[in-house]
């Protein structure tokens, strides 16, 4: 998300003494992530969303503590493991399913092996 909108939503949170009050859960969620994929320095990042490092520090002090407590939903990111002596990859999370990457880039998933193995059959 742009710092810019971040920072006119954050407006919205703002008294007329400049103090932030009752900032909601989807703001902080969105600043958390906004946070984790910032490439320059922290105070290059709260500048740029119109804040000081004592806002900045509170604000994303609740913010970690809404992710440890599980109220924002979990992301997509699976940690792996490469197996040092085989050289295999291994996933930390049981698998689901089975994923391809087939002609052109395409990737295709399947839920269950046996409907893998269907479509090896019929693609073969």
């Amino acid at each position: 998300m742009d710092n810019t909108i971040l920072k006119k939503r954050l407006s919205t949170f703002k008294t007329d003494k400049g103090v932030l009050k009752n900032v909601s859960d989807e703001l902080l969620m969105d600043i958390l992530c906004a946070w984790e994929s910032w490439p320059g320095s922290a105070r290059d990042f709260y500048t740029s969303i119109g804040m000081n490092w004592k806002q900045m520090a509170k604000l994303m002090g609740k913010a970690k503590k809404l992710k440890r407590e599980g109220r924002f939903p979990e992301s997509e990111f699976k940690e792996i493991k490469i197996n040092s002596e085989s050289g295999q990859i291994m996933e930390s999370t049981p698998c689901s399913g089975v994923e391809i990457i087939w002609n052109n880039g395409k990737i295709i998933r399947f839920s269950q092996v046996d409907l893998l193995v269907d479509f090896l059959k019929k693609a073969a």
